[in-house]
């Protein structure tokens, strides 16, 4: 019986994919498990580059781009792993991170939700936690992040202790997120209003709603290298998040979304209502 169910969604990221397969495949999980690839109608290749691996993999192809949501959640409902491991394409897993994922898991009976400690190609650690959404968390979140990046070293301090340490969050990101499938479906899986962005606070909100925890395990480690899509489509990668920021607003805090609607017409950012198709 299949105790963990990978799911990786991918859209034309052939070379990240294979990558993360094979980080897979080179040092497997102990637990039971299986791979399940959903392919959001790439045009590079990805799709027939997964089915060849070994050992095989269950690959998935969609018609279509249906979004990040919406393939995680035909991932979750083609599988019966008792624990789904959401796993973004361009990440890569050492050995024994997901093992150590799950025992940290298993360690807490409020959680329902854990997320490693995702640091980039380079080690650095990627803020992969935070607060509920809300305009205040998202610009402390910003100027945060852009002084790390800028290597202020109270801030690179701060973001180290931060990422080191073990506890309980509003939220952790969908790159890396491992949930029981029982409470994934008890929160109604992923909400497919989210193209891109937003759906992991959003689905972490639902499973706290539920009252589960969601808990940051930073002795589980993976490398997110991150995709290329915002240095080859940053007009499609921006507005894609505004539509999601813009959703979750309205769904979660309805009296900022007029005025998010408002600054983002007078910068010239309110995006289309529904995505241009793929």
């Amino acid at each position: 019986m299949t105790d963990l169910s990978i799911i990786i969604v991918s859209f034309n990221a052939r070379a990240h994919l294979l990558n993360c397969l094979r980080s897979l495949s080179e040092a497997p999980p102990v637990i039971p498990h299986d791979v399940t690839v959903v392919d959001n109608a790439s045009t590079d290749g990805s799709a027939a580059a997964a089915r060849a691996q070994s050992p095989p993999i269950r690959v998935i192809d969609q018609d279509r781009n249906i979004g990040f949501a919406a393939a995680n959640n035909v991932g979750i409902r083609a599988t019966s792993g008792e624990l789904v491991l959401l796993l973004n394409n361009d990440t890569i897993v050492p050995a024994g991170a997901i093992d150590t994922l799950v025992a940290r898991l298993a360690a807490h009976s409020a959680a329902a939700i854990a997320g490693p400690r995702l640091v980039d190609g380079n080690g650095a650690a990627e803020l992969s936690f935070g607060t509920m959404m809300s305009p205040f968390a998202e610009l402390r979140q910003k100027v945060i992040t852009g002084l790390y990046r800028r290597q202020v070293s109270a801030v690179t301090a701060w973001v180290e202790n931060a990422t080191r340490r073990e506890r309980f969050v509003d939220w952790v990101s969908g790159a890396a997120l491992l949930v029981y499938r029982r409470d994934a479906e008890a929160a109604g899986l992923l909400d497919e209003r989210y193209f891109l962005y937003a759906e992991d606070v959003d689905f972490c909100a639902a499973v706290r709603a539920r009252g589960r925890g969601v808990l940051f395990a930073p002795a589980s480690a993976i490398t997110h290298v991150r995709g290329q899509s915002r240095a080859t489509a940053p007009y499609e990668m921006h507005a894609a998040y505004r539509r999601s920021q813009i959703a979750f607003y309205e769904k979660h805090q309805p009296h900022w979304a007029p005025m998010l609607k408002v600054y983002l017409r007078l910068k010239g950012q309110l995006p289309d209502v529904v995505p241009p198709s793929r």
